[in-house]
């Protein structure tokens, strides 16, 4: 369900925000390990899993989506589209992941190469890794928070020109 007040939307924002911080570190924990191409599947994975449960807690799953009604629908992907959300009411695919992994591609070249270098390499591929993770989660978390709040302030402005116009006659 999208939220209804601000407040409730910085709560969600918060929570959020905590959980890119954990899936961040797991993923450079995951790139501490020297096995090729383990540190990408699992950020692959934990992508998908990340956005999809922020989605959900802003509202903003296609599944949510589609359950609502029109004229909800249509307005939520309006401002989606308006605002150039890449994830929000999207279902999360794993190309979808893949693309968005890719624009933060030298990074995780970067992380391939130097992760085979003893110690200090391999704390760079986790910082790499967590630095892309934690970059990527907490865009995607601006991304619903300006949806929804732009949602809440459009359905705000609405009740206050009907209660204008009742008010007025």
């Amino acid at each position: 369900m999208i939220p209804t007040t601000i407040e409730e939307l910085d709560q969600i924002k918060k929570e959020c925000t905590k959980l890119v911080n954990k899936r961040a570190s797991a993923s450079g924990l995951v790139a501490v390990i020297p096995v090729p191409g383990l540190d990408v599947g699992a950020d692959v994975g934990i992508m998908m899993e990340l956005t999809s449960k922020i989605n959900k807690k802003f509202g903003l799953s296609s599944d949510q989506i589609d359950e609502l009604d029109t004229e909800t629908k249509r307005i939520l992907m309006m401002i989606i589209s308006s605002l150039g959300a890449e994830l929000a009411g999207k279902l999360i695919t794993k190309e979808l992941v893949v693309q968005l992994l890719k624009k933060v591609g030298v990074k995780v070249a970067t992380k391939a190469s130097v992760k085979f270098v003893p110690i200090i390499g391999q704390a760079a591929a986790a910082g790499i890794s967590f630095g892309a993770m934690k970059l990527l989660g907490r865009s995607h978390v601006e991304e619903c928070y300006k949806i929804c709040k732009k949602y809440i302030e459009d359905q705000q402005q609405e009740q206050v020109s009907e209660f204008e116009t009742v008010s007025s006659k």
